[in-house]
């Protein structure tokens, strides 16, 4: 753990949960959750897990429903965050809870296939959380959850131009701000909406190390629904970001 880097990291948090919060959002959106809100202290937990010497950033879009959005960590599913992460912070709720859409907090029977999926490749590698947060550390760019009247889950890359245009300004601020504090080697975008995120801000500031993308470990993806682990470790050897064996 590094006290400054969490330090800082929380500072930074507190303020993107703020620039967002100001934000509106226009039909089909009729739900926005903020977990750096409800699920603070999970959240400001899992900062404090960041470690002195950071050189590979993984960066995801936003909070999936039974992950961050229940736990406060990014693909944060329940299992990984209190097993292996050994996370369990009391969460509360949203100012305006969707019915289909409960906020549970570690109490949640659902698991995210993504998180389960991204956090378990990472068990396996490292074997334990310690050992992977030495070098290593996970943020969301966005930290809001969009859905529509059906509990629908919306992406930010789905929203009008002139909404993702606030939505990307607040963000980029705070990605800046996480790369200036960690100053990593390796800047990988877990999905092509989070590499070009990085590329924007890595043009804009000039900060930072090489950008480089996996396959994003969603069960909508085809691909990433064979062998998604092999998949995204072959590419990350392949980027120089992890020793071959």
């Amino acid at each position: 753990m590094n006290r400054a880097h969490s330090r800082k990291l929380i500072e930074a948090a507190s303020h993107l949960s703020n620039a967002v919060d100001l934000l509106t959002f226009s039909d089909p959106i009729t739900h926005t959750y903020n977990p750096l809100n409800y699920a603070w202290q999970a959240h400001q937990a899992y900062l404090e897990r960041v470690g002195s010497n950071v050189k590979v950033l993984f960066l995801g879009m936003n909070p999936g429903p039974w992950g961050m959005a229940q736990t406060g960590v990014p693909f944060g599913e329940v299992a990984a965050v209190r097993e292996w992460i050994a996370i369990d912070e009391p969460v509360g709720k949203p100012h305006e809870e969707h019915g289909q859409r409960p906020i549970d907090g570690f109490k949640c029977p659902r698991s995210e296939v993504s998180g389960r999926r991204l956090w378990g490749l990472f068990r396996e590698t490292f074997g334990t959380s310690d050992s992977f947060f030495r070098h290593h550390f996970v943020v969301n760019y966005c930290p809001l959850v969009f859905m529509e009247a059906s509990g629908r889950n919306r992406t930010p890359d789905k929203l009008p131009a002139a909404e993702r245009k606030q939505l990307d300004a607040v963000c980029d601020t705070h990605l800046a701000r996480v790369i200036e504090i960690l100053d990593p080697q390796f800047l990988v975008g877990v999905g092509v909406y989070a590499e070009t995120c990085l590329k924007r801000v890595r043009e804009e500031t000039a900060a930072g190390g090489s950008v480089v993308r996996i396959l994003h470990p969603s069960p909508a993806s085809p691909a990433a629904n064979r062998g998604w682990a092999d998949k995204a470790t072959r590419q990350l050897r392949a980027a120089g970001v992890w020793n071959q064996p």
